[in-house]
């Protein structure tokens, strides 16, 4: 016996929905790489398996949800804090990989279960789902594709975009993906 519930539309069919709708999935996506990285219960969730079709967007609230979760690390940071391992404190960058397929990620689970603070699931969400990089079912371009002209002119969300996906700088996606949290929360407030 199989129990199934229909939680909403895949994140997929919101690919080329209005701008505005896209900035709004695209802040709550961070928000959750957030929530998975850093919460009061000092566990760290790492989503393994971040692709379009493992989201869905509620019908009623606009919210998305993972739906599918069967890949995702468990680091319990107040362990790793006591046992002290090597490097433990730290700061791990994810490695960015353009593997040329689609939700390509690359990753050392090893690692990620022996640091405290780890860019993972902020990588996982800006190069499989938001940036450029992201390419899926034959499209690419990521969920923030085609921006309006002038957030396209600014030139501040495809800088952001990229430094979270491939980072330039030490530990840049640490702080791109702060950034990036803040500016998607801004142009959602703008829209509504």
């Amino acid at each position: 016996m199989v129990a199934v519930n229909y939680v909403g539309e895949e994140l997929w069919s919101y690919f080329n929905a209005p701008w505005e709708k896209r900035v709004d999935l695209a802040w709550q996506l961070m928000e959750i790489a957030e929530q998975l990285t850093n919460n009061d219960f000092e566990f760290a969730l790492y989503l393994l398996d971040v692709s379009f079709d493992n989201f869905a967007v509620g019908p009623r609230d606009g919210k998305v949800i993972i739906v599918d979760a069967e890949n995702v690390l468990v680091a319990d940071k107040r362990l790793i804090k006591q046992n002290k391992p090597e490097n433990w404190d730290v700061w791990y960058e994810s490695k960015f990989d353009d593997c040329d397929k689609e939700a390509c990620l690359s990753f050392s689970k090893e690692i990620l279960c022996a640091r405290v603070t780890v860019d993972h699931n902020y990588y996982a969400v800006c190069q499989n789902l938001l940036s450029r990089h992201a390419t899926w079912r034959g499209t690419s371009g990521g969920l923030l594709h085609d921006p309006p002209d002038e957030i396209a002119k600014d030139g501040r969300l495809e800088a952001l975009l990229d430094e979270c996906a491939n980072p330039k700088k030490r530990y840049g996606r640490f702080q791109a993906a702060k950034e990036l949290r803040e500016y998607l929360a801004q142009l959602s407030n703008n829209v509504r």
